[in-house]
């Protein structure tokens, strides 16, 4: 794993911390999280291997992503505050957060530290072409991952009533 990546991961375990202490949902911190994930995924996506098995591995891990996002998402308390909503991340949302990129990471340094023979066998007796497809399938879990959290907490927050306001980035939390 790079250090752009473990910084990536870093920073989508640190929004959806100061979640837990509650954020102003804005266009600007729904947009946000979404274009840094999609712009460093694919900073790092050459291509999208296709052989074998790949594809499969790869809407696996969309999928997965997809699910923890959305949990994550329903985990999230989003209620109005005066004319705007504010999303409020609980244990349980941090939780599955963390249980999605604590994944990747651990799979990465477990292949980095001992694990690669396993997973050439795997992918071998699995048809799975290589480390780029691996690569895709996490990339696309992260991104998924993100887009799927941030689409639950938009849908609520639009359910609530309240006003989405343009408000910048450094304006979006809210006091304790």
């Amino acid at each position: 794993m790079t250090t752009t990546e473990y910084a990536l991961n870093i920073a989508l375990v640190g929004l959806v911390l100061l979640q837990i202490r509650g954020i102003k949902v804005t266009k600007a911190a729904l947009v946000f999280p979404v274009v840094m994930t999609v712009w460093i995924a694919t900073s790092l996506l050459g291509t999208i291997p296709t052989g074998g098995n790949d594809l499969v591995l790869e809407i696996g891990g969309a999928l997965a992503g997809a699910t923890l996002g959305v949990c994550a998402g329903l985990a999230t308390g989003v209620f109005r505050q005066g004319a705007t909503a504010v999303a409020k991340a609980g244990a349980f949302a941090a939780l599955l957060w963390v249980l999605g990129i604590g994944a990747r990471v651990a799979f990465s340094l477990w292949v980095g530290h001992g694990g690669a023979s396993t997973v050439r066998d795997f992918s071998l007796g699995h048809h799975i072409t290589g480390g780029p497809a691996w690569g895709t399938a996490f990339i696309a879990m992260a991104i998924i991952e993100v887009v799927s959290r941030t689409g639950v907490i938009y849908v609520k927050a639009r359910r609530t009533g309240a006003t989405i306001e343009r408000g910048g980035l450094l304006r979006r939390f809210v006091a304790a």
